[in-house]
């Protein structure tokens, strides 16, 4: 009987270790996730919290001019309803996209964003954005969508216009299955 005690808890004692060894593996995953995410990219969406200074810096005047496609088969017509925008650093600015699915069913597209210079990437600072989820539209539907951004103090002196442009692609086969 007493040996049966003993490797009760013997078995009691080398599980209570894999449960801290797997508690505490579990607690060393997050800033590991988060390290890899920040590395890759994945997830890098800006929180409102991450814009280090919203002052405005009056000093400085930047041209963003807005451009948008299609790819060659999405049946869809967008742009945007302002051709450019002048703005500060610093500066929250909106400006509005407009799309309409001119087909006879419902297609789903996500919108890729390109910058020009490609170095502006890093300063134009997205709080929201229609190209953070998948857009699905039913036949002959028109949506307005909005862009929130800042451009970031950083942006080199001598670059005085950015360029954002969206492409849109179609995520085949998404809104005919959801329909």
């Amino acid at each position: 009987m007493v040996t049966q005690i003993q490797s009760n808890l013997v078995t009691m004692r080398k599980l209570a270790i894999v449960a801290v060894a797997m508690f505490g593996f579990g607690y060393a995953l997050i800033p590991f996730y988060k390290k890899i995410c920040e590395v890759t990219g994945v997830n890098n969406v800006v929180k409102a919290d991450t814009v280090e200074n919203t002052q405005i810096d009056n000093s400085r005047v930047v041209t963003i001019e807005f451009d948008s496609n299609l790819s060659g088969k999405l049946p869809w017509a967008f742009r945007a309803l302002q051709t450019s925008v002048r703005v500060n650093p610093g500066e929250l600015t909106t400006v509005m996209y407009e799309i309409r699915n001119t087909s006879d069913h419902a297609v789903t597209g996500q919108a890729v964003p390109s910058y020009g210079p490609q170095l502006a990437a890093r300063y134009f600072k997205k709080l929201d954005c229609f190209c953070f989820t998948q857009q699905t539209l039913q036949p002959g539907e028109s949506r307005q969508m909005a862009v929130v951004f800042v451009l970031d103090h950083g942006l080199p002196d001598d670059v005085s216009t950015v360029t954002l442009s969206y492409s849109f692609f179609e995520i085949e086969g998404v809104a005919r299955k959801a329909g």
